[in-house]
């Protein structure tokens, strides 16, 4: 399977202290109805980290239930233990509709090139389902390098990157080492329209959480090198996105989805809700979008 456009790195909602399913449902109904391209529960924005694996596995299945194969799946199944994360990798398989697993770098542990090497190709023998490798160094201390995405993207089963290290260097370089039938997807909103130029088929948005409309155009526009179009929606975008990382992701996207009656803005320790200063620059961005009257 090919993965291209916007994909909505989802929140998970919460109410008093419990997974929130019904908001969850009616926010992927909300993400397809606005065109988005794919979801992916249970990443960082997705809070995984404080779910327990009894929670993320309902969640992937509310979200694989309410979405009917209408858009590809993308479940976050990765941790800093190789042997943990092939048996969640494995359970997750099993229900039927997810289409790939998101497998972030292991974090704490600090393996060298070579450690991640072993540790991602481990788990991709071991998968029922194809992986997407998550490079995400501000959360996990490591970066993928460049020639190390390229002997990942070798392996039958390792089929694309989300990579979100906002260095357009190394973006570069991946694009320019690894097979063109892998597939690389920004996963910072900031580089999601520089790395479509450069040959990236789209994004794991944060944004589109809010705007999946937005999202989706501005890839679209720019795989179409509608750059006109492209440029003047990436304008929209970088600075509502300054907002929504402007305290820990996802507490100002919470505050946002909270603002438009979606769900509550409440997160789990050591995460927050916002407090009304971050409220008030969230809906000015809303606002300025035309996402709130």
């Amino acid at each position: 399977m090919a993965f291209s456009g916007a994909y909505t790195a989802l929140i998970t909602p919460f109410k008093n202290s419990e997974v929130d399913h019904k908001a969850l449902s009616e926010l992927v109904e909300r993400q397809i109805d606005g065109k988005i391209d794919g979801l992916v529960p249970c990443g960082t924005t997705g809070e995984s980290a404080t779910l327990t694996e009894q929670e993320r596995l309902a969640v992937i299945k509310t979200v694989v239930d309410q979405a009917r194969g209408r858009v590809p799946i993308i479940a976050g199944t990765g941790s800093n233990d190789t042997a943990k994360s092939i048996a969640f990798t494995k359970a997750v398989s099993e229900i039927k509709g997810v289409d790939a697993a998101l497998v972030v770098a292991p974090y704490y542990n600090k393996p060298g090139q070579r450690g991640l090497v072993l540790h991602f190709e481990a788990i991709a023998n071991a998968s029922p389902l194809p992986l997407v490798l998550y490079n995400v160094p501000g959360r996990t201390v490591i970066s993928l390098s460049a020639p190390t995405v390229a002997t990942l993207a070798k392996h039958p089963n390792i089929v694309a990157i989300k990579e979100a290290s906002a260095d357009m260097v190394l973006g570069t370089d991946i694009l320019s080492t690894v097979p063109g039938d892998f597939d690389v997807l920004s996963g910072d909103d900031f580089t999601t329209l520089p790395l479509v130029c450069l040959g990236g088929k789209g994004c794991i948005s944060v944004v589109s959480n809010l705007a999946p409309t937005l999202m989706h155009d501005l890839v679209q526009a720019g795989l179409n090198s509608d750059l006109k179009t492209a440029r003047e929606l990436h304008q929209k975008v970088v600075p509502f996105a300054k907002i929504l990382f402007s305290d820990s992701n996802p507490v100002p996207t919470k505050a946002g989805a909270a603002l438009l009656g979606w769900c509550s803005d409440e997160a789990r320790l050591p995460l927050y809700s916002p407090d009304e200063a971050l409220k008030e620059r969230v809906a000015q961005g809303l606002k300025e979008l035309g996402l709130l009257s």
